[in-house]
C-alpha cells in the first residue's frame, strides 16, 4: 500500500518481463512526504485516475510510450470514452522496482549498474514555469544548495516568477524523503546513458506543453509538476505513475492555488509542519521518528472545497461531468478565505 494509490498484483514482474497490475488510486492524500494524513478527500481516487488516463490516451496517440493498459469497469479493462461510470482502477503494465539499499546512512545505487531492462527508473523529473512563494528552490538557493545558474536562470529569482522558458529540475525517487540532486548525479545513480537523460528531458519538456495547452482552456497556469519513467523489456523510455493531475501538478487560477497546494499551504502554519522541517534537518533518512505530533486534520469546509476542486478538474479536463459539484468560480471564493 503506498501513502495514496496501492498496487494489485495480476502478474509478477520477473528479470526482464514485465508483469502485470492494478493501480487503486484511493482517497488518501500525503504531502511533505508524511505519507498518509488524517483526512481522506471524497472522490479524489476517481478524479485523479480519470484524469491520469485522459493524458496517457493523449500522449499515446502521439506516439508516447506508456504503462497504461486501460481503466477497469465491472471486471473488464476500458478506455476512457468507453467507461460509464467513474473509476478509480487502473490496469497497467508492471515493471520492477529496484530499491538501493542503505550502507553506512548513504543509499547504494550500484544495482542500476547491473540491470538494464525492466525497471522503474529512481528519479523524479520536475518541470517548473514559475516559481511561486511555496517553491522548494527558494529553500534551496538559500541553503546553497544549488544557485541560479545551475537552473539556467541568469539572475536570482523572485518569489511568483514566471519563466521565460521551463526549468528542469530532479530529484530521488526511491528514498525515505526525497532529494533533490544535480543532473550529473542523477544519470550517474540511474545508469542513465547521455542519449536516455536527453530523451527524457525532451519528453518531459513536450508533456510540460501539453498540459499547458490543456489546462489554460480552464483558465489554470501550470506552475510546475513532475512526471516519472521507467525501462521496458527493451530499455525503451516509458511514461509511468501518474500526471497532469492536482498531485502531480501545481496549478493557480487567477493566483490561487488549486492543487494539493492548498492542504500545503493550510499545514505550514501549523506547529506539526515545524516538527517536520525541524526533523528533517536531524536525520534526512529517519527523520519521522523525531516527530512527535501527528498531524491535524483539516477545517471540514476546506476539506469539501479541496473534494469539489479535484472533481471539477476531472470533469473539466475530459468534457464529461462525472461528479456534482458547484461552479469552480464559487469553490474558489470559498478557498480564499483559507489562503
Amino acid at each position: 500500500m503506498g501513502s495514496v494509490k496501492d498496487l494489485v498484483l495480476i502478474e509478477k514482474s520477473e528479470g526482464t518481463r514485465p508483469g502485470r497490475g492494478r493501480f487503486v488510486f484511493s482517497d488518501r492524500y500525503s504531502v511533505f512526504d508524511w505519507g498518509e494524513m488524517p483526512d481522506h478527500i471524497e472522490g479524489k481516487g476517481s478524479a485523479i485516475c480519470l484524469v491520469t488516463a485522459y493524458f496517457f490516451e493523449k500522449l499515446e496517440d502521439m506516439g508516447f510510450k506508456t504503462h497504461y493498459i486501460g481503466l477497469v469497469e465491472d471486471g473488464k479493462v476500458k478506455r476512457l470514452k468507453d467507461l460509464e461510470k467513474p473509476s478509480n482502477v487502473m490496469e497497467i503494465k508492471l515493471l520492477r522496482v529496484l530499491k538501493p539499499e542503505i550502507k553506512n546512512g548513504r543509499y547504494d545505487y550500484s544495482i542500476y549498474k547491473r540491470e538494464r531492462f525492466n525497471f522503474l527508473i529512481p528519479l523524479e523529473i520536475i518541470y517548473r514555469n514559475s516559481l511561486p512563494p511555496g517553491s522548494s528552490v527558494f529553500r534551496r538557493l538559500k541553503e546553497g544548495s544549488i544557485t541560479y545558474r545551475d537552473l539556467g536562470l541568469d539572475s536570482e529569482p523572485v518569489p511568483g516568477q514566471k519563466l521565460k522558458n521551463p526549468v528542469l529540475d530532479v530529484s530521488t525517487k526511491l528514498e525515505e524523503t526525497d532529494r533533490y540532486i544535480k543532473w550529473e548525479e542523477a544519470k550517474e545513480i540511474a545508469g542513465l546513458t547521455d542519449e536516455e537523460l536527453k530523451e527524457i528531458k525532451e519528453k518531459t519538456l513536450f508533456i510540460n506543453n501539453l498540459i499547458i495547452e490543456e489546462t489554460k482552456k480552464l483558465g489554470f497556469f501550470n506552475e510546475d509538476g513532475k512526471v516519472e519513467y521507467g525501462f521496458d523489456e527493451k530499455r525503451n523510455v516509458i511514461l509511468v505513475d501518474a500526471l497532469g493531475t492536482l498531485d502531480e501538478c501545481r496549478f493557480t487560477y487567477e493566483g490561487i492555488p488549486v492543487s494539493k497546494e492548498i492542504a500545503r499551504i493550510y499545514y505550514r502554519k501549523t506547529d506539526w509542519y515545524k516538527e517536520v522541517e525541524s526533523a528533517k534537518k536531524k536525520d534526512r533518512i529517519n527523520w519521522k521518528d523525531y516527530v512527535e505530533n501527528p498531524p491535524p486534520k483539516l477545517p471540514e469546509e476546506l476539506k469539501v472545497l479541496i473534494e469539489n476542486i479535484y472533481k471539477s478538474y476531472a470533469n473539466e479536463i475530459t468534457k464529461r461531468k462525472w461528479f456534482k459539484t458547484p461552479p469552480f468560480k464559487e469553490i474558489i471564493e470559498g478557498v480564499k478565505k483559507y489562503i
